[in-house]
């Protein structure tokens, strides 16, 4: 049974960015043990850490599924292994898929390869604009709305992608 919800963070920056986001999405999509509900707009962002890279397009699903936390993590690692991500090299470097569990119910986890909610995602507009897209009404586990949180990122950098 599909009961659990999952927020899940999308990111790319090499190759055709837009074109792998759409497909980790219809990965997720037809995967039997998950239903996409909502997919936020695709924004652009710079990136974090070494700034020679080029710009990121992020996008945010929302999920139900019946995969605990740690089976989804390696399902969309799996994802993120068929777009062609090697998992070498710098932290916050380029990457053609990056699929993070932003949110999982209002499970709090700290485990050695995941920490739910996903840690850093307050301070990241790329994560929590779109998140705001599709949940504006979330109120986050200290208790504050998304809304609170949004409104003290710095958005600049950070805009929609038109793709029509």
């Amino acid at each position: 049974m599909l009961s659990d919800v999952a927020y899940i963070g999308l990111g790319s920056n090499l190759g055709k960015p837009t074109e792998k986001i759409k497909s980790a999405l219809g990965a997720i999509e037809a995967h039997s043990q998950m239903v996409l509900n909502a997919s936020s707009s695709f924004y652009a962002s710079s990136p974090m850490g070494p700034q020679d890279q080029p710009d990121y397009v992020n996008a945010v699903c929302r999920i139900k599924t019946s995969l605990q936390p740690q089976e989804l993590l390696a399902t969309l690692q799996d994802i993120e292994n068929s777009h062609g991500r090697e998992r070498i090299g710098e932290r916050w470097g380029p990457r053609t898929l990056d699929l993070d569990i932003l949110l999982y119910n209002d499970l709090i986890l700290n485990t050695q390869n995941l920490t739910l909610p996903h840690y850093g995602m307050q301070e990241r507009e790329f994560v929590l604009v779109p998140l705001f897209e599709i949940a504006p009404d979330m109120i986050m586990q200290d208790g504050r709305s998304l809304a609170t949180w949004v409104a003290k990122c710095d958005l600049e950098g950070l805009y929609r992608l038109d793709l029509s």
